[in-house]
């Protein structure tokens, strides 16, 4: 579990395709105090590290992961908010963050408001009715409040802080990212009956 609030910006080192993708992360972690089989989440993504040294992390994404996810589309040098997991007694910052992602949004548009920035997206028909103004959503890991909606367009502010300390300052439109809806909505629509 997690809270939607990135504390590095890594890199990826190295990719290894086989059964599984071998992922190879850059980090600034400290990852003497990160364990074999901790999770982190790699652009909202829960990962489990399976290898380790210092500055560096390796994770293994399966086929489905894959499918559902950008993580089959990083290169080498692909920038990755990471975010270790929550531990009990942690500040919750952003909102609970599962790290299972449930699908690919678009980057339709950003356009300066004041010092922030007014991004605009496209979540997938079957996830818009997830998408509520000022509910939160994840993106890239990111936890963020969403302004408004309309039908499967929606869209958030994003200051200068976080542009400056997630991956946010590298995107544009047409870029995709991985979206996933809050947990509290998630049930509400299965309990009223929404949910499919």
């Amino acid at each position: 579990m997690f809270t939607g609030i990135i504390t590095d910006v890594g890199r990826v080192l190295g990719i290894e395709r086989r059964g599984d993708t071998r992922l190879t992360i850059g980090t600034a972690f400290d990852m003497e105090a990160v364990a074999l089989g901790a999770s982190i989440a790699n652009n909202g993504v829960c990962l489990t590290v399976v290898e380790k040294g210092p500055g560096w992390f390796t994770v293994d994404a399966s086929a489905e992961t894959l499918s559902k996810t950008t993580l089959g589309r990083w290169q080498v040098g692909t920038p990755v908010n990471l975010e270790r997991s929550l531990r009990l007694g942690d500040e919750l910052g952003g909102h609970l963050v599962y790290g299972h992602v449930d699908g690919v949004i678009e980057v339709l548009d950003v356009r300066p408001e004041g010092d922030s920035h007014r991004w605009t997206f496209r979540v997938p028909e079957s996830l818009a009715r997830y998408v509520a103004p000022k509910g939160s959503v994840a993106l890239d890991g990111v936890s963020l409040t969403v302004n408004e909606v309309d039908g499967a367009t929606f869209g958030v502010n994003i200051i200068p802080h976080t542009s400056q300390h997630t991956t946010f300052g590298n995107l544009k439109p047409g870029d995709l990212m991985n979206f996933e809806v809050d947990m509290l909505a998630r049930y509400v629509a299965r309990l009223v009956g929404k949910d499919q």
